[in-house]
């Protein structure tokens, strides 16, 4: 029987899930020889792994219908289910030059030429179809037929770089499958790949694929899990306590809550509830309390927006910064590290507490039975950027079981008796309920993710 796979990583979003995992050692123990497809600028041998380095790039028309068909799905998914929150989806293009004007009114045309369902199912199999003998798609041919996989899995359904190596693959008979990244993507119209199988986190997301892709079928679904949550019950993969807070000078005195930052586009005024979280804890100190923050900023958010008050609040806060790297200079990529996976878990593991903005570390956390504060005010300033509470009316955060799988802060005011309450260890409800949501939205155990797509790759192969 062939068992070998390429594992088809198209940018850098993959590599946390089943790179730096114990994803690849539990498929080597099941006889698979596996080979990375590589198209991003990480070097994967340096972590002893397989790889294929994938050179070229797609034709630039094919982008353009990808955010074609992006734009007439949302306007789709608008009118037919009568929910306005789907155009909350959509990012304005920056028009900078005449040439980014163009593309905007090639992309409206097409949006406008293929909208309706059965239009869109021939704007999504013309996007799949797109590449067929053009130069990037030729290369991946050459590729296939010299390494002659058994099936070919992409780490995610969103890059558009993606296709050409998805289609050649088809066109060569051999079965694909491409893994649903995250737990939001679906409603907000990032599937880009055609596949012959999709890989979801839950039952959940299994329906959520039907109903907005009909012409996808059960048969075509597997149900798996994710990797993302599995470093969280690897023993040993934490730090301990006494080495974490050694490690970074931390108060072997003092109770810690973890900040979690968000990126700019989704929370333009992070900063600001950062200070505020600052204040409270400031003042619960000030009672005779000895709590302190430990800040991990988004992994791509290098502005300096939180400068000031880490410097106002030093005495508060410990910024501990994700381990990401530039990665070379073709994509100009910031990437994890496998490093960094090992950092988070430690940062969850020795902190008490999540305060963010509409995060999913609120799975993170519940993982180690930790409760998750959700900030749900706006900064009272004058030219206020965006209402962030918007996000909790996304179609992903529709399905929690109830309000209690979280606390919510709705005001500056909640901060210090949430933080107190989740010192005392006062959350079982929450818990509980953020723990049926978890196993909701992604397979129950958590921990055996990996096994499960495994199963489901040898019984494609």
């Amino acid at each position: 029987m062939n068992k070998k796979i390429l594992i088809l990583l198209p940018d850098g979003v993959g590599l946390r899930n089943f790179a730096f995992t114990n994803f690849t050692s539990i498929g080597k123990e099941q006889d698979w020889d596996i080979t990375f497809w590589n198209q991003t600028a990480f070097d994967l041998s340096k972590i002893g792994l397989n790889e294929l380095k994938l050179e070229g790039k797609p034709h630039f028309l094919t982008d353009l219908y990808k955010r074609a068909k992006i734009e007439a799905e949302l306007d789709h998914f608008t009118a037919k289910f009568n929910e306005s929150v789907y155009q909350e989806y959509k990012f304005p293009p920056k028009l900078k030059s005449f040439k980014e004007k163009l593309k905007l009114k090639i992309v409206q045309f097409l949006a406008k030429k293929y909208s309706g369902e059965k239009n869109l199912i021939k704007l999504r199999e013309k996007l799949a179809n797109f590449e067929r003998g053009k130069a990037f798609y030729k290369e991946c041919i050459e590729t296939l037929k010299n390494e002659q996989p058994a099936v070919v899995f992409c780490t995610n359904q969103r890059p558009v770089n993606a296709l050409a190596p998805l289609l050649a693959a088809k066109d060569l008979g051999i079965p694909t499958a491409t893994f649903i990244f995250s737990w939001d993507n679906l409603p907000k119209a990032t599937k880009v790949v055609k596949t012959d199988y999709y890989f979801v986190w839950s039952d959940f997301m299994a329906s959520e694929l039907i109903k907005y892709y009909p012409e996808v079928s059960e048969k075509q679904i597997k149900v798996t899990g994710t990797p993302q949550f599995e470093p969280h019950f690897t023993q040993g993969l934490a730090h301990s306590k006494s080495t974490f807070y050694k490690k970074y000078n931390l108060d072997p005195e003092r109770s810690y809550l973890c900040y979690s930052g968000d990126d700019i586009t989704t929370a333009p005024h992070d900063e600001l509830y950062l200070r505020d979280v600052a204040k409270a804890v400031r003042n619960l100190n000030n009672s005779g309390k000895n709590i302190g923050i430990i800040f991990r900023r988004c992994p791509v958010d290098f502005s300096d927006r939180y400068d000031q008050f880490l410097e106002e609040y030093q005495d508060e806060i410990i910024s501990i910064d994700p381990l990401w790297k530039q990665q070379g200079s073709q994509w100009n990529a910031i990437l994890p590290t496998k490093e960094d996976v090992a950092l988070q878990t430690s940062i969850i593991a020795n902190t008490f507490v999540v305060i963010n903005v509409a995060s999913s570390m609120i799975f993170d956390f519940v993982s180690y039975k930790k409760p998750c504060g959700y900030i749900n005010y706006n900064p009272k300033i004058k030219n206020l950027k965006k209402d962030s509470r918007i996000i909790y009316n996304y179609i992903h955060f529709r399905s929690k079981p109830s309000a209690k799988v979280a606390y919510w802060i709705n005001s500056e005011k909640d901060i210090e008796p949430i933080i107190l309450k989740s010192l005392k260890k006062n959350t079982i409800e929450t818990i509980e309920e953020a723990t049926e949501w978890f196993k909701k939205i992604n397979k129950d155990p958590a921990n055996e993710s990996s096994e499960r797509i495994w199963k489901a790759l040898n019984d494609i192969s």
